[in-house]
């Protein structure tokens, strides 16, 4: 599996290589660079497609500490990006890898030709939230993953995933692999939970911009996208029906779609 050593870490990643501009895929907190393996194989012949795991998370190392914050996130993204030759590239996070979309887009507009937010917020955690997340990292922390799994599952997926019989397979799939996670992960929960909201900073933002939310999100429902599309200037803003805060595994054709259609949009 390949691996780039930065900043400390030795970074996982997956690359198909391909025609540029790259398109490069940031995952959110508790999964992985998997979840968006349907767009990498939908896209992949037109798109040199990099998805990596952040910091602490999927096979990537981690280097310690009390928390992974997103400036530091966003700090591996330029180093990901740079040390893989990809610049400029399309830049797609989904809530986690989205907090750091968005501190790319505004700080570091040469390294991106696009930048596609899928369920996330430019808004700090709310109040309401926080001491919930907090009991779950503790528990994770002392004791795994596997002890809070089921109270993570829907909040990570919407009511139809999660009551679909069809998707069966699928969910259990991604309940073993968040039941997995090292005892370490409560590094990148602190990072997330305890994250400085970016709404001003991101009225700077000029790169083309697709805002996606599933209308079955709880962990950033519509309303935070809506947002962050009111304050991105020209961006687009699209809805996912029957999708909850992890759509690209939820709706995975729909979501693919949305996104061919936007790049289909932008100067070649």
């Amino acid at each position: 599996m390949p691996h780039l050593t930065i900043n400390g870490v030795s970074f996982h990643y997956e690359d198909t290589g391909g025609p540029d501009p790259a398109l490069i895929f940031s995952h959110g907190l508790l999964m992985s660079s998997r979840m968006f393996a349907a767009q990498v194989a939908a896209l992949r012949g037109r798109f040199r497609c990099i998805a990596y795991d952040h910091r602490g998370q999927g096979q990537s190392s981690d280097p310690g500490g009390r928390s992974h914050d997103m400036d530091t996130c966003y700090r591996d993204a330029v180093a990901v990006i740079e040390g893989l030759d990809a610049r400029p590239c399309h830049f797609v996070g989904l809530s986690m890898g989205g907090f750091v979309g968005m501190r790319l887009a505004a700080r570091r507009p040469d390294l991106l030709y696009s930048l596609s937010l899928l369920e996330t917020s430019a808004e700090p955690e709310s109040a309401e939230n926080v001491p919930k997340y907090n009991r779950l990292a503790m528990v994770a922390g002392l004791l795994g993953t596997r002890w809070v799994v089921n109270r993570v599952m829907p909040i990570l997926f919407g009511r139809t995933f999660m009551t679909d019989p069809a998707m069966e397979g699928t969910r259990e799939f991604w309940r073993r692999e968040i039941a997995s996670r090292p005892r370490t992960i409560v590094r990148a929960v602190r990072g997330v939970v305890e994250r400085e909201g970016v709404m001003e900073e991101i009225t700077s933002i000029r790169v083309p911009t697709l805002v996606v939310v599933g209308e079955e999100d709880t962990a950033t429902p519509p309303p935070k996208a809506r947002r962050i599309h009111e304050h991105i200037p020209g961006s687009r803003l699209v809805r996912i029906a029957a999708a909850g805060h992890s759509c690209t595994v939820e709706q995975p054709a729909e979501v693919t779609q949305v996104l061919s259609d936007f790049f289909s949009t932008l100067p070649q």
